[in-house]
C-alpha cells in the first residue's frame, strides 16, 4: 500500500517542483513589470505598491516595442504559414505518391538538413542574401526560417498522414476530386489538429530566433523583438520595470495562441 502511494505521490511532487522552477521567473518578471526602478532595487521580492501600466506604456511607445512586435508577428506568421503549406504538400507527395527512388533521395536530403546546425549556415546565408540583394529586407529572415523549418515539418506531417486510411481518398477520386482537391478537401481538414501543432512550433521557433535576426537585419526599423531587447538598457536608461514589461509583451502572442489552439494541440498529442 505504501509503495503504491509513493508511486503516485513522487511523480506529482517532482512535477510540481518542475512547474515551480518554470513559473517562478515568469511570476517575478510579471510582478516587477508593475513596479518602479526604486521598488525593484530596494524590495525585489515584494508586491508593487500600486498597479500601474506606466512601464508597459513606456516600453510600447518610448522603446518602440510596438513596432518591433509587429515585425516579429509578420516574420513569424508568414514563415510559419509558408513552411506549413510547403511541408504539407511535400509530406502528402512522399506518403501518397509512388516514386520510390526519388522519395528515398528526398527523405535522405531532409534528414541531412536536420543534422546541419543553423549557426553553421550564417556565413553562406549572409553571402547568398547579399548577392540576391535581400540583405536588410524582411525576406532575409523569412526565407531562412522557411528553409530551416521545412525538413522537420515534412516529417511531423508525414507521420500523421500515414495514419489516414487510403479509402477516404479513393472515395474522393470516385467523386471526381483531383489531387489538389484530395489534399485541400480531405487531407487538410482531417489533419487540422496536427497542422495546428506544427504551425505553433514553427511560429515559436521563428518568434524566439535571435542570431539570424541580429546578423541579417541591421536597420533599426526592421528589428525583431528578441533583438530589440539587447538595446533596452541604453534606450530605457536601465529602466528595469519597462524591460520586464517588454518581456511580458513578448509573451502575449504565445499565450494567446496556446489558449486558442490548446484543444487542437491536445487532440494532436492524443492522435
Amino acid at each position: 500500500m505504501r509503495g503504491s502511494l509513493l508511486r503516485r505521490v513522487v511523480p506529482h511532487a517532482v512535477l510540481f517542483i518542475y512547474i515551480g522552477f518554470i513559473l517562478f521567473p515568469l511570476g517575478w518578471t510579471l510582478n516587477s513589470s508593475f513596479k518602479s526602478n526604486k521598488e525593484i532595487i530596494t524590495s525585489p521580492w515584494s508586491l508593487p505598491g500600486e498597479l500601474s501600466l506606466t512601464n508597459y506604456w513606456n516600453a510600447w511607445t518610448g522603446a518602440h516595442v510596438g513596432h518591433y512586435f509587429m515585425n516579429s508577428v509578420i516574420n513569424s506568421t508568414v514563415s510559419a504559414i509558408v513552411s506549413l503549406s510547403l511541408g504539407t504538400a511535400t509530406a502528402y507527395a512522399l506518403t501518397r505518391m509512388s516514386f520510390p527512388k526519388l522519395s528515398l533521395v528526398l527523405k535522405r536530403i531532409l534528414i541531412w538538413a536536420l543534422l546541419v546546425p543553423a549557426a553553421s549556415l550564417l556565413v553562406p546565408l549572409y553571402m547568398l542574401l547579399r548577392s540576391l540583394h535581400l540583405y536588410n529586407t524582411p525576406f532575409a529572415l523569412i526565407l531562412p526560417y522557411v528553409t530551416l523549418g521545412l525538413p522537420w515539418t515534412v516529417f511531423m506531417v508525414s507521420s500523421f498522414l500515414t495514419s489516414i486510411p487510403n479509402e477516404l481518398e479513393e472515395a474522393g477520386i470516385m467523386d471526381g476530386l483531383s489531387i489538389y482537391g484530395l489534399l485541400c478537401r480531405i487531407i487538410v481538414p482531417i489533419s487540422m489538429p496536427s497542422l495546428f501543432s506544427v504551425f505553433m512550433l514553427n511560429f515559436l521557433t521563428s518568434w524566439n530566433e535571435f542570431i539570424m535576426a541580429n546578423v541579417f537585419l541591421t536597420k533599426e526599423k526592421l528589428r525583431t523583438l528578441p533583438v530589440s531587447m539587447v538595446a533596452f538598457y541604453d534606450q530605457l536608461n536601465m529602466n528595469y520595470g519597462s524591460l520586464c514589461a517588454a518581456i511580458m509583451i513578448s509573451i502575449i502572442p504565445v499565450v494567446i495562441m496556446y489558449l486558442l489552439l490548446q484543444r487542437r494541440i491536445i487532440e494532436s498529442i492524443k492522435a
